[in-house]
């Protein structure tokens, strides 16, 4: 009788044990996936203080600037709505191990870098890592943790472009006779997140369909596209401010300030973004469409703010605004980004994440773009007004709709 009972409370004790086991497993493999992310995002926006050495090295203009800018951006594009639904089918695991040997090649090449010509084929390389990797990371941190993996999503980006501009500024002051080291480090740490890659459980199961999923297309789920849409417009501001900072954020300190500072440059676009973490920390509890409102505004008078800065030369008002931007740029995207992926399915994550992603990228990029071309013509100053008026226009358009969709989901009981 004893023994019986002794074997039924073991038995009964192994279920937690287990669970306990997998719950600390999923734990480390958000941290884990995490990290990798924020590298990917690093190394994007690591070559932001370099532009200047660029154009100074190789006689290159804003316009340059902003196309080599540009290529990277169509580069990620390119492969989220090619591969970017690929590791529903295939798996998380090799879409983003062979996302991270791309990667760690274009590292080399950018070390080799001669002239924009190999610029631009290693910030291509770039672009197509980066996309393949940002769709399925966000998806296996969504199998691993549904909590807080829209979290993890909308910080890291942000974590990655302020480590990636100031880390980078920071080493060419220390530096100076060697200002790519940064690609060095990156390397070197693409490559244990490879080998660590090894360890990761796979978090979704291989499944028919990995051809047709290749060919190009956004794969909005059903269930997520009226939110989608709602939140596009706020995607579209934010994402086009953050690719206006990483491109032609270091002529507009200078232009401002006078200072041809690479930390300066650097402090900016990581001004920008370490500012929103917070933001985003503080306001992941509250209701999904205030927050994204809330973003919005605040986002809007922090461009007010940077505009009234480029027209009076006023380096105060110039971070100041930044700051403030920051501040409403991370939960507006958070707030999106939850009320986006409120209702979808498993199988349908990385599709999604390709999808948002598409919007993130285009918007970084074709503004940008056009601004850059723009500047020969009307100058930085007046570019710089028409960008700002672009984005504060997009940040207030879904007012209304944000208001009512997150009425409705919170009837639901959703949010």
């Amino acid at each position: 009788m004893l023994e019986e009972l002794h074997v039924r409370s073991e038995v009964r004790a192994r279920p937690p044990s287990r669970r306990a086991d997998k719950a600390v497993t999923r734990r480390r493999s958000a941290v884990f996936l995490s990290v990798v992310l924020t590298t990917f995002l690093v190394a994007s926006s690591a070559p932001t203080p370099l532009y200047r050495v660029y154009q100074a090295s190789w006689h290159l203009s804003s316009g340059t600037v902003t196309v080599v800018y540009g290529v990277y951006c169509l580069s990620v594009l390119v492969a989220l709505l090619t591969v970017g639904a690929l590791s529903d089918h295939v798996g998380r695991r090799p879409v983003i191990g062979a996302a991270l040997a791309l990667e760690a090649l274009s590292m080399l090449l950018f070390l080799q870098a001669g002239g924009v010509t190999s610029l631009l084929l290693a910030r291509t390389l770039q672009g197509l890592a980066t996309g393949a990797a940002t769709s399925a990371l966000g998806a296996a941190l969504l199998d691993v943790t549904r909590r807080w993996g829209p979290l993890f999503v909308s910080i890291a980006p942000l974590i990655g472009m302020a480590l990636g501009t100031i880390g980078t500024s920071l080493l060419m002051d220390l530096m100076p006779t060697h200002p790519g080291s940064v690609y060095s480090l990156l390397f070197g740490a693409l490559a244990v997140q490879t080998l660590g890659l090894a360890f990761l459980p796979e978090s979704r199961s291989p499944r028919p369909g990995a051809w047709l999923s290749l060919r190009p297309r956004i794969r909005a789920p059903r269930s997520s596209r009226r939110a989608l849409l709602v939140t596009a417009p706020v995607f579209v501001a934010v994402w086009a401010l953050g690719g206006f900072y990483l491109s032609l954020g270091p002529d507009l300190v200078q232009g401002i300030t006078g200072s041809a500072s690479s930390t300066a440059d650097g402090l900016i676009v990581s001004l920008l973004t370490a500012s929103a973490v917070p933001a985003v920390l503080l306001t992941r509890r509250a209701e999904a469409g205030r927050t994204a409102l809330g973003g919005s505004l605040l986002l809007t008078t922090g461009v007010a703010v940077t505009l009234l800065a480029a027209h009076r030369d006023s380096s105060t008002a110039l971070y100041v605004g930044t700051a403030v931007a920051g501040t409403g740029f991370g939960p507006a995207f958070q707030g999106g980004v939850r009320l986006v992926t409120a209702n979808v399915l498993a199988t349908e994550r990385a599709g999604l994440m390709a999808a948002i992603y598409t919007i993130t990228y285009t918007s970084m990029c074709v503004p940008v773009l056009v601004t850059g071309l723009l500047i020969g013509e009307y100058g930085l100053l007046h570019c710089t007004l028409f960008f700002g008026v672009f984005v504060m226009a997009l940040s207030l358009t879904p007012f209304a709709g944000l208001g009512k969709f997150s009425a409705h989901i919170s009837s639901r009981g959703t949010t």
